[in-house]
């Protein structure tokens, strides 16, 4: 027999008894598919972020790609973005027809550079496309007013930042869309799922129905009490549409945001306080008149000054039973863009670097202080012993 310690997973989300009830009711309701359940987590997100239209979709991925499908972006149309983001974001550009054009980010922030956007625009380009690393608010006033200047559209990735504000105006109410992502690791949860924000009816309206075949308005009702609703196919769509079930589980996530939000904020502190003297890079601290939404803690470890890779970290804090991410490798050090668009990493070095540093630490309102402890002393005693 073995104490061997249970393995603490990384963004494991909080489900409690909430939900599982409201599961359990939509089950016995029989109506599993898109209907009233997400309809009222719809109006309650819309409520929380203050917003002016919105859809639910089955991924933040689905919420770009829609976003960038309204533009009606042609073949040589080009759309900015960031070179440190998931791959996600990249791909939205190219399904939606474009051609993805990455900018470098502020080494500190981990956001894009306001300075980089401007350096790329070319008489091609149509959109940014921003992300909110970690839970950051990216410089809005800069991007906007770029943006105007050059008559842009923006799609703000809110998938870090639910809770983010920027000069007590919420993420993803700046720009023309803003999508947001419900993915199990995420500060809501619905296990896969995403939403847009759309500053017009329009672009919602379009979004709702490429988001389900690209059946016309309101096709979901045709099953309903009130009797069968023909629908006519008037785009070709894609099967974007949320559940019933995950919506479900939504509803109560987002009743706690704030308190989970307030969980997130405390360890994000504790963290900060334990390695303050270890020979690595911590987050920054947030800026002045924002809200953080504290979804990523990330530490960048610089062999030369640690006398430990970053791959031989995560190798170690592993054996001691802690699940950790990496946010992200920079886009252009993957093949197939390397193969695609001969981008080069070197060609974006803060991103290359971070990529190459990062390390994301459990950071969830379902740790204990007992794990919380343990990752704690895990971290300090690999840095000790290497």
């Amino acid at each position: 027999m073995t104490n061997k310690k249970e393995f603490i997973v990384f963004g494991s989300p909080l489900i409690e008894q909430e939900e599982i009830n409201e599961v359990v009711s939509c089950l016995k309701s029989g109506w599993l598919g898109t209907g009233p359940k997400v309809t009222e987590f719809e109006n309650n997100f819309l409520d929380y972020k203050k917003g002016n239209y919105v859809a639910a979709l089955n991924s933040c991925t689905a919420a770009l790609h829609l976003s960038l499908k309204t533009l009606d972006l042609k073949p040589g149309d080009e759309v900015i973005t960031t070179a440190m983001t998931f791959c996600a974001t990249v791909n939205a550009i190219i399904h939606s027809g474009a051609t993805p054009v990455l900018a470098d980010v502020e080494f500190d922030s981990m956001n894009i550079n306001p300075t980089e956007i401007k350096n790329k625009i070319t008489s091609n380009t149509k959109a940014i496309l921003i992300v909110h690393f970690a839970g950051r608010p990216c410089n809005m006033d800069a991007i906007m007013d770029i943006a105007k200047e050059y008559n842009l559209k923006v799609i703000e990735d809110c998938a870090h930042a639910i809770e983010t504000t920027y000069k007590n105006k919420n993420a993803g109410t700046f720009g023309d869309f803003g999508c947001f992502s419900f993915y199990v690791t995420k500060n809501i949860t619905t296990g896969e799922g995403g939403m847009v924000i759309a500053r017009e009816k329009k672009d919602i309206d379009r979004i709702k129905i490429l988001g389900l075949h690209g059946m016309s308005k309101d096709a979901w009702k045709r099953f309903g009490d009130e009797g069968y609703k023909h629908y006519y196919v008037v785009e070709a769509g894609f099967k974007y549409n949320m559940m019933d079930i995950q919506a479900a589980i939504g509803i109560h996530q987002l009743k706690r945001i704030d308190s989970n939000w307030q969980k997130r904020q405390e360890i994000w502190q504790q963290y900060k306080e334990a390695f303050r003297n270890l020979p690595i890079i911590l987050p920054a601290d947030p800026e002045t008149n924002t809200k953080h939404a504290y979804h990523l803690f990330t530490i960048l470890i610089d062999e030369q000054r640690a006398g430990i890779s970053r791959d031989d970290f995560l190798k170690k804090i592993n054996l001691d039973g802690i699940g950790v991410g990496v946010h992200y490798l920079s886009i252009p050090e993957h093949p197939f863009y390397q193969k695609t668009y001969k981008w080069l990493p070197e060609n974006y070095p803060n991103s290359y670097k971070i990529g190459r540093q990062t390390v994301s630490l459990p950071l969830s309102p379902k740790l204990t202080q007992e794990q919380i402890n343990r990752v704690i002393v895990s971290v300090c005693n690999i840095f000790s012993r290497k």
